[in-house]
């Protein structure tokens, strides 16, 4: 019997950053992902981070599968070397196939975009609706004051406690090889 191939959602920035901690995290993550045989979904940009975590996870020959609105494809140069390249109408679309197609979601640095796919997997998860691991990657504190929101809403009764269950918070790329491989073993 053989067993399917574990997925891995990764959202981050369409941009590098300011700190080279970051885009070496996109390397190293790349690389992860292809040396535990796990195929990479993310948003099928050739650009920043996202970039950055797909091409390290091709020069390590692992697969890909990548998802791009229709009106992104330029700005964000889909990558359309991937093993799978999908376009979609939408951003929403883009999402649901994305999540569709991953067993854990990994959130590296990222602007907007990427806080907006880690609240909507979050509020799903929250709402029952899947219970996929969902780990921030907090290369030099980036997610601290994100940390901070949530026990922040939690403290003025917009949530419970359990929303802190939902997400794991970790310092490095070694730490989320670890955390991925219990998650989805």
């Amino acid at each position: 019997m053989t067993s399917q191939m574990k997925s891995v959602c990764v959202y981050c920035g369409a941009r590098a950053g300011n700190h080279a901690a970051f885009g070496q995290a996109a390397d190293d993550t790349g690389a992860m992902i292809a040396a535990n045989a796990w195929r990479l979904v993310y948003g099928a940009g050739d650009v920043g981070l996202m970039g950055r975590v797909a091409n390290a996870v091709q020069s390590a020959n692992g697969k890909t599968f990548g998802v791009i609105p229709t009106h992104l494809l330029e700005w964000e140069v889909g990558k359309r070397d991937l093993d799978h390249f999908i376009i979609t109408e939408t951003m929403h679309e883009r999402k649901k196939v994305m999540f569709m197609n991953s067993d854990a979601v990994v959130v590296l640095p990222g602007g907007a975009g990427s806080l907006d796919e880690f609240f909507e997997v979050l509020t799903w998860r929250q709402l029952g609706l899947h219970e996929k691991p969902i780990f921030l990657l907090n290369i030099n504190g980036f997610w601290d004051p994100l940390t901070a929101l949530l026990n922040h809403v939690i403290a003025q009764g917009f949530a419970d406690n359990s929303l802190l269950d939902y997400v794991q918070d970790v310092p490095d790329v070694a730490m989320l090889e670890t955390a991925l491989r219990d998650a989805l073993s």
